[in-house]
């Protein structure tokens, strides 16, 4: 577990390390950290004061007196160095001089700070330097030097704090009325989680003013801001909120695994000892669900649901790969609890590392990393249509909880399938009458579905609607005849791939589909391992 970082800070300052790099956007909160630590006799055995640096304010002292009239870095650094008394100097967005991806940085300012690491370690008065910026920056020169140590994001107390505060600072505006007991109280706290104060501050101001009513219907404020942080990441996209397990038609299996997961990252999970599920990798035929899947945990479980284009990982100049990757993380960890989905994981990380001097492959190997190591409540759900290209570390036990099979759908499966999508269209007041969803409008349909994914299906009822509006009347059957009879499926012009796909799982993979559902019709089948015809690949189990 991870220790405070009040604690962590104290064991470096007493043991002298003489630089320190913290990434965080919230300066003054670490500023606060700081001090407190460096004035508190029992954290550090001797008080030392602090000094700050800025590019606007210069180097001061705590007590605002002016050390040195520079806001050049080198020359505010050689000021310190003169600094002949015990310390903790804080310096303020220095990273832009550090260098980074595709420029270096200013060799007089790399030179000066490893002047202060060589003075700061060997001298009696202790000294420490504290770097505080966005972006953690350590050139290749100080990486012996520089010690990285990690901010969190503010608790629950911490964020709590700032909402009591609001709500006493309002109390007597005749403008605002707080409908929340402590629980409800709780609840908006737990869902900025993930936040900056100033982030959690502004969720609440826009909570407060949306209708002059602080309830429980305004929590969808909060993320709508955890969607602002993750779109000004610039790697991750918000999806929107899409159909719950309940409108996916057929795969009991997955959706009983999924549904018995829900909540397991809240504290009634934690005191059964369980951790917090780590993810699924749902594979099989394109079109049977597996993106739709993704969508409805989200939805189902009420968390915000993040989409990793992989693309844009390996976008960007020589170096950025590893760091956007690192980002990525971040975000997602800083918005959780949520799902975070990776759709064709495959293309992104199949064959790692061919072409690309190795790039691919440590950015693989930072994911593997995660994905093992991971503590924050992200529960990812990857999907491949081509599994056999993956990597096979990646599908060992520990990185993901399951691996789950999506197969073309079985009788039953497509029967719940056409009566899903039927009664959507079926409900349109210029589509539907005088056609109605009966058991043998289903019935006849599934038949003639057979082989059809779910996606097929989808289309193929799209395509009957759109020869209705070619002549302005409702909806008929033969319109949806019609359209599956000019349809050639994916397991006609795809069937050898298929099969293949079926003979990876069959061993391999669990079978999203209840064993209960499979077709007792004849339908695509293949040898079982024991020499006998099996409709589905994938084992069978019972969650």
């Amino acid at each position: 577990m991870e220790q405070p970082f009040r604690t962590t800070l104290a064991q470096l300052l007493k043991a002298r390390f003489p630089i320190v790099s913290i990434e965080s956007h919230e300066e003054l909160r670490v500023l606060f950290e700081v001090r407190a630590v460096a004035g508190d006799a029992d954290l550090v055995r001797k008080p030392r004061p602090v000094w700050t640096w800025s590019l606007t304010d210069g180097l001061r002292r705590d007590d605002g007196e002016e050390q040195a009239r520079t806001t050049d870095p080198a020359d505010a650094l050689d000021a310190l160095l003169r600094v002949g008394q015990p310390l903790v100097a804080v310096f303020r967005d220095l990273h832009p001089v550090l260098g980074g991806p595709g420029h270096p940085g200013d060799p007089a300012v790399i030179r000066r700070l490893r002047d202060v690491a060589t003075a700061f370690r060997s001298e009696s008065e202790p000294r420490t330097l504290v770097l505080v910026s966005p972006v953690s920056r350590v050139p290749v020169e100080l990486e012996k030097d520089v010690t990285v140590a990690d901010f969190p994001l503010p608790s629950e107390q911490e964020i709590r704090g700032v909402l009591d505060g609001m709500l006493r600072a309002n109390a007597g505006s005749p403008r605002l009325r707080v409908d929340l007991d402590d629980a409800g109280r709780e609840r908006f706290a737990k869902a900025a989680l993930g936040l900056t104060l100033h982030e959690a501050e502004n969720a609440f101001a826009r909570a407060m003013v949306d209708d002059g009513v602080l309830h429980l219907a305004d929590l969808p404020v909060i993320l709508e801001e955890k969607r602002q942080t993750v779109r000004k990441a610039g790697l991750l996209e918000f999806v929107d909120s899409g159909p719950r397990l309940t409108d996916i038609g057929g795969l009991e299996t997955l959706k009983r695994w999924l549904g018995r997961r829900e909540g397991a990252w809240l504290a009634d999970a934690a005191d059964y000892g369980l951790p917090a599920p780590r993810g699924v990798l749902i594979t099989g035929v394109p079109g049977c669900g597996k993106s739709l899947t993704a969508k409805a945990v989200a939805a189902a479980w009420g968390i915000p649901l993040l989409r990793l284009d992989i693309g844009r990982v390996f976008a960007g100049l020589v170096g950025s790969s590893e760091q956007n990757m690192r980002g990525a993380i971040r975000t997602a960890e800083a918005v959780s609890p949520c799902v975070l989905w990776i759709d064709e994981i495959e293309k992104g990380f199949a064959d790692t590392g061919a072409n690309d001097s190795g790039t691919s492959s440590r950015v693989f190997g930072s994911f593997l990393t995660w994905m093992q190591e991971k503590s924050r409540p992200v529960f990812v759900i990857a999907t491949a249509n081509q599994i056999e290209h993956l990597p096979p570390e990646l599908l060992r036990k520990g990185r993901f909880d399951e691996v789950f099979f999506v197969d073309l759908p079985t009788r039953a499966e497509r029967d719940a399938i056409w009566t899903l999508h039927l009664g959507r269209w079926l409900r349109h007041p210029r589509v539907g009458a005088p056609l109605t969803v009966d058991a043998g409008l289903v019935a006849e349909l599934t038949g003639l579905s057979a082989g059809c994914s779910g996606a097929e299906i989808e289309h193929a009822l799209v395509a009957a609607v759109y020869d209705a509006f070619a002549e302005r009347r409702p909806l008929r059957r033969d319109d949806v005849v019609r359209a599956l009879a000019n349809m050639v499926p994916l397991s006609v012009t795809q069937a050898e791939r298929i099969a293949a796909v079926r003979a990876w799982a069959d061993a391999r993979a669990v079978a999203a589909t209840a064993a209960e559902d499979l077709d007792p019709e004849p339908g695509p089948v293949r040898p079982g391992a024991d020499g006998r015809q099996r409709p589905h690949g994938g084992r069978h189990v019972e969650f």
